[in-house]
């Protein structure tokens, strides 16, 4: 079978489709016929040789797919062959808080991903996807999608009624929008580009801020709430926008950290008790808060966004897409 794999050196000019023996369950695996993935930030970051620790070649990238049970192995009762799965983010990440053991075991990463034909995974790290969602769907939402779930209903005191900034339209940022929206909630949302701005107002988005024409975007925020600020903040960018990102939130506000698109830096940490701000680091979320985002999208019908779908031998190129910043939503690979 094929799979796409770095073999050397962390570069994207050396991810390269390779022959590789079909994997066969053992006790409490499944076998899984890949039917999509989709690519996140931190996708593009481990193929610049950019991640840090604990990656290394050989690799299988990616931490996001979905595709179908093919056979189980010894004692397999959760899933079984037909089912209709997705990969979740950290292998071992069931429930409960997270740990070093959980986080050693992110797909993509600290162990082989999803970028293959047919993938061996635990079986108590599947789990079955909406019914509406066709795989490219579902294959965007073990890290985004549960990321954004995490920072709204798990880590925060969210309220219906309450206001949310969200920056940019990666995944992350529309999934949140989505959510933010569906459970009552008034979103602000920022981009670099007007006509994005247009598809998330379009999408629900109640205030718009351009942050490259006006780069103290916090003040609009500001105004938008009547001088007070947001209640939450989904902050992907990182050291480069998290000082703004303070002086958007309101008094004893939320920030919910999860990306560094921005970049590493130095920040000021007055702000935080001068505000009395929550700030609360998020890297994905556990098997527990998939299912249970899951059941919430099955009642209420959601769909990703999904900007484009990139054919297999096509990888390459997705890869190139993300890295030009011109997508809004996700982007997958069909397998």
């Amino acid at each position: 079978m094929k799979a796409w794999r770095f073999d050397e050196e962390f570069r994207l000019e050396n991810l390269k489709i390779v022959e590789v023996a079909e994997p066969e369950p053992g006790p409490g695996e499944a076998l899984v016929r890949v039917r999509a993935c989709s690519l996140n930030y931190r996708d593009l970051v481990v193929a610049r040789g950019m991640y840090g620790g604990g990656v290394r070649a050989p690799l299988v990238p990616l931490s996001d797919g979905a595709g179908e049970v093919v056979a189980v192995g010894a004692g397999v009762t959760r899933v079984r062959p037909g089912d209709r799965v997705a990969g979740i983010f950290m292998q071992k990440w069931l429930e409960g808080a997270p740990d070093e053991a959980k986080a050693a075991s992110a797909l993509g990463g600290a162990i082989q991903g999803m970028l293959a034909e047919k993938v061996c995974l635990s079986a108590d790290g599947l789990v079955r996807f909406p019914a509406h969602m066709t795989f490219e769907e579902a294959a965007t939402l073990p890290c985004a999608a549960v990321t954004a779930w995490n920072a709204l209903f798990r880590s925060s005191e969210f309220r219906p009624g309450q206001t949310v900034l969200v920056l940019g339209s990666g995944g992350v940022s529309v999934f949140a929008l989505q959510m933010a929206k569906q459970a009552g909630a008034r979103v602000i949302a920022t981009s670099s580009s007007d006509a994005k701005l247009e598809r998330l107002r379009m999408m629900g988005a109640d205030g718009l801020v351009n942050y490259k024409t006006t780069p103290e975007w916090d003040k609009p925020v500001r105004a938008l709430t009547g001088g007070e600020g947001v209640d939450h903040v989904v902050e992907v960018g990182g050291a480069a926008t998290l000082p703004l990102s303070m002086k958007s939130a309101r008094r004893g506000g939320h920030i919910a950290l999860i990306g560094v698109l921005g970049g590493g830096g130095q920040i000021d940490p007055r702000m935080l008790f001068a505000r009395q701000l929550k700030l609360h680091g998020i890297f994905v979320g556990s098997r527990d808060m998939f299912e249970e985002m899951n059941r919430w999208m099955e009642l209420s019908g959601m769909r990703p966004v999904v900007d484009s779908v990139f054919e297999f031998d096509e990888a390459a190129k997705a890869y190139e897409y993300m890295a030009s910043g011109a997508h809004f939503g996700k982007i997958c690979i069909r397998v």
